[in-house]
């Protein structure tokens, strides 16, 4: 889970609902193939440009890769996911590049590649990246858009959130006691134990630890100074690790406490089986990850093939698998097509959640952007 630079934002309010049921070579032809309905798969919106799924998967098929950017494969299951889709379509190889980078660098990279095979096909982004790139997307709603929560989407397809999960705080029992509240980590039970993942003004579940220091601390999120003002004393406590969290440092003991999404936490298990993990009593924050289609994808028709496959029952199931929660998960649900199993087994959620509106979000940016460096150094 080396995601070090990873993500910044997650989505609105509405998300809570479905989150408490529970990311070269010459330049490339991106006007063909076109499907039987007419249109060109790099302006296709939906399926029925392509006319069937058939003929999609022709003229994915036909194009014969697909670029991913910016996906570990121990994040969130995406490992099997990805490996699940090569052998479902073994004419479409899958070219995985950069997997610990950035939303801002996934962009970066479409960017520098721009007219290149090797551009990304499609992206894995956390909300304020997306929100400040739209101009780069290119529209689609998959055959399951309908039931996808209408706050979780962008009305025309730009991007859509896929999975997503709570804040929670892992730590090694064999050597920590469990973290009740936020003030217990400034005791010195926890010297020089506590880590982030990543830097807030630019990974988001670094930017997500941050809100929930400041819910957590009486705070709203229309103003994240509690959160920050929590880290500066946890800093200035000595408890305070400034190193990027992977599976090796949780195995190795180098990070033993870790603020990080639940699914994410949950995984070091396999690296440490004294690994728990707490989602703290009170107010909790959620957040969701959302995907999107470069609008200069050098493989369009894989491209969409692609986000079909992530919002079908199946793959909706493997996040589920991963330990996140499917952004169909109410659909699927009442469908009786969700793992009740894996979803029975998800850890309790807070019975008060908050999820930071765009505008919150983006504010929370502009502030750590400005006081985050000094609060911590």
């Amino acid at each position: 889970m080396s995601r070090t630079l990873r993500r910044a934002g997650v989505f609105t309010l509405a998300a809570v609902t479905a989150l408490s049921l529970a990311a070269c070579s010459g330049a490339s032809d991106v006007s063909a193939p076109s499907g039987s309905g007419g249109a060109d798969a790099a302006t296709a919106t939906s399926l029925a440009d392509f006319g069937t799924f058939a003929d999609l998967e022709a003229a994915a098929k036909a194009e014969g890769k697909l670029n991913v950017i910016a996906l570990p494969r121990d994040w969130a299951n995406y490992g099997e996911i990805i490996d699940l889709f090569a052998e479902t379509y073994p004419e479409i190889t899958v070219e995985e590049q950069s997997p610990d980078i950035s939303s801002a660098e996934e962009i970066q990279a479409a960017e520098a590649n721009a007219g290149l095979d090797t551009a990304p096909d499609v992206f894995d982004l956390g909300l304020t990246v997306a929100l400040q790139n739209t101009d780069g997307f290119a529209p689609y709603k998959v055959q399951t858009w309908s039931e996808i929560p209408d706050a979780l989407k962008e009305p025309t397809g730009l991007f859509v959130g896929d999975y997503g999960g709570y804040m929670s705080i892992g730590y090694d029992s064999a050597k920590y006691p469990a973290p009740a509240s936020l003030e217990d980590l400034l005791g010195s039970d926890y010297t020089a134990a506590v880590a982030i993942n990543g830097d807030p003004t630019q990974a988001g579940a670094a930017f997500a630890a941050v809100g929930l220091a400041t819910v957590q601390s009486g705070g709203t999120l229309d103003d994240y100074t509690p959160g920050i003002d929590f880290f500066s004393q946890l800093n200035a406590a000595g408890n305070m690790l400034k190193v990027d969290v992977t599976s090796a440092t949780v195995s190795s003991g180098e990070t033993p406490v870790v603020f990080d999404w639940d699914y994410l936490n949950a995984a070091h298990t396999d690296a440490n089986a004294d690994w728990k993990v707490v989602v703290l009593p009170g107010t909790g924050y959620a957040g969701y990850y959302n995907q999107a289609i470069n609008k200069d994808a050098p493989h369009p028709a894989a491209a969409r093939l692609w986000q079909e496959f992530l919002y079908s029952d199946e793959v909706q199931n493997l996040w589920l698998k991963g330990g996140a929660r499917p952004v169909r998960m109410q659909a699927m649900t009442d469908a009786g097509t969700i793992d009740q199993a894996l979803a029975d087994a998800l850890p309790a959620v807070p019975e008060t959640t908050v999820v930071p509106s765009e505008e919150q979000s983006t504010a929370a940016g502009t502030l750590l952007g400005e006081k985050w460096a000094a609060a911590v150094q």
